[in-house]
This record gives structure tokens, sequence and C-alpha cells, in this order.
């Protein structure tokens, strides 16, 4: 809240800064002749999963970073796609890889997930980069989580010393980001399905993340007077996961969907990216 207002926490303002420091150092990139790339792997043909891979290419491409488009038919085993990712592990033109999900149910996820080079794990989907996250060292942290904090930090959102209720448990979402809160020392509860009283779990927290996957799940009269909410929900219909206008009767900062931490996201594994072609890219 600023001058008794209420913030709404823009996302796109927070990625068109975060894109600004990266031409830069695309430029310094491709003056030593290194262009990042970024390799994204779609598996079958889900229509909000090619979506998605399809803004982040354009998001690449604006930026002046190559995308790779790599498409594999839904029928493609475990195996298959693990021989995928291993030949753009060696392939060193490339930068950064990710994996599109989920993928079909056929196929191990995690197998393919652990399959990816650390040096090219750029959205933190490994069992490594989940534990040097936890240790506060990652390269390249999950890019919700890393999103949600790059959000805190651009609206100098205090967190130090702050209870932050985390509401799901997902490895690269609600768990890492329980851990990078923690690691900028709030004080953070885990909740989950199996959480008992969950509205006043809730309630006391001055900072909020909805992580749950269930359109206008957290409700308004679970927030306390002037907590921060960031929604890192995205349901059918432009829908996040806290029912934005109770809260945000409620909240001194929120964010909203779209145009909240969705933007960021992407903007993060864009930022991930260019720091990889920095580290190995010759």
């Amino acid at each position: 809240m600023v001058n008794g207002e209420k913030l709404n926490l823009d996302g796109n303002a927070v990625a068109d800064s975060i894109k600004l420091q990266l031409e830069e150092r695309i430029k310094q990139l491709k003056e030593r002749g290194i262009t990042p790339c970024l390799a994204t792997i779609l598996v079958g043909d889900d229509p909000s999963s090619a979506t998605y891979v399809r803004m982040k290419g354009n998001a690449c491409k604006r930026l002046g970073i190559t995308s790779m488009r790599v498409e594999l038919p839904a029928s493609t085993s475990t195996e298959t796609l693990i021989a995928a990712i291993r030949g753009l592990n060696e392939d060193r033109s490339v930068h950064g890889i990710l994996l599109q999900h989920p993928v079909p149910h056929h196929i191990d996820e995690r197998a393919a997930f652990e399959a990816i080079a650390i040096e090219k794990d750029v959205d933190g989907v490994t069992a490594l980069g989940y534990a040097q996250n936890a240790f506060g060292f990652a390269d390249y942290p999950s890019c919700t989580p890393a999103a949600i904090m790059a959000i805190l930090a651009y609206y100098k959102l205090p967190v130090r010393g702050k209870h932050a209720v985390v509401i799901g448990r997902s490895p690269i979402l609600g768990k890492p980001v329980s851990a990078m809160l923690l690691n900028a020392d709030a004080t953070v509860t885990t909740c989950h399905s199996r959480t008992s009283n969950l509205a006043a779990m809730v309630r006391l927290a001055d900072i909020v993340v909805a992580a749950v996957g269930k359109p206008k799940f957290v409700q308004g009269d679970w927030i306390k007077p002037g907590a921060v909410v960031i929604d890192a929900g995205y349901n059918p219909g432009n829908v996040g996961d806290a029912d934005y206008e109770a809260c945000l009767a409620k909240a001194s900062a929120i964010t909203p969907v779209p145009a909240g931490v969705g933007p960021v996201t992407i903007a993060m594994l864009l930022k991930h990216t260019v720091h990889a072609a920095e580290k190995f890219g010759g």
C-alpha cells in the first residue's frame, strides 16, 4: 500500500524491467559470437501447452534469443524423449532446455526432467536444481518462484521477518517458493490439501502465495488486512487461484490474473537462458 492506495502488482512492468536489463547482456554476447538459445520441447498437441510454447518463443525472438522448438508426437516414449533431451545437452549452441509440462501420462516426467543437464536446466526442474535452490545458490531457480520473488523485490515489499503462507506444495512452485521465502528470512508455512483449518492459517499471513490450481480458491475473508497476495494460479477464463475482487478489499497489494506472475515467469526464463549463455556459451 502506497499513500493509502492499494498496489496492483503489475507483472508486465516487472517483466519489462527484467528484459530491459537483458538487452545489453545479449548485445555483449553477440559481440562475442554467442546467441543465447532456448530449446523448448513440446510432446503432444495439448492446445494450452502449445500456446505457452508459442508465447515463450515469441518472447525470445523479441529479445534476440534463438528459440529452438522441438515437437514430438503424443505417442513418444520416455526413452525417446530422454534421447532427444540428451541430444540437446550435447548441442553446444543450446544454452537452456525447457520441457513443457505436463507431458502425456504414459511418460515418466520426472525421469525426463532429470535427463536435463544442470547447466541447461533454466526452468529449475531437476532434483539437483531444486536442492541448489533450497540451499540458496541455484543459478536457475524454478521460474515461477523466481518471478514471485522478483515481484516482491521490484515493488520493495518486505519479506524479512514476515509470515508467508504458501498454498500448494508442487515441486516446481509451492516447495521452491517456500524455500526462497525462507532464505529471504520470512517465516514460512506451507499449506496443502491435508492442511487442517486452512482459512485460519491463511489469516495469519503477511504474504499469501496462492499456488493451488483451483479457480478463486482463496477467499477474501481469509486475508488479513494489509496482507500481500501473490496469485500464481491460472485457470480457464483468465481466472487465478484467488478471488481477486474479494481479496483486493483486504489486501494492501495483489497480483492480477492475467498480467501478474505470468509475464514475469517468462522473463525469468529468458534471464536464466542469458545467464547460461554467459556462463557456458564459449
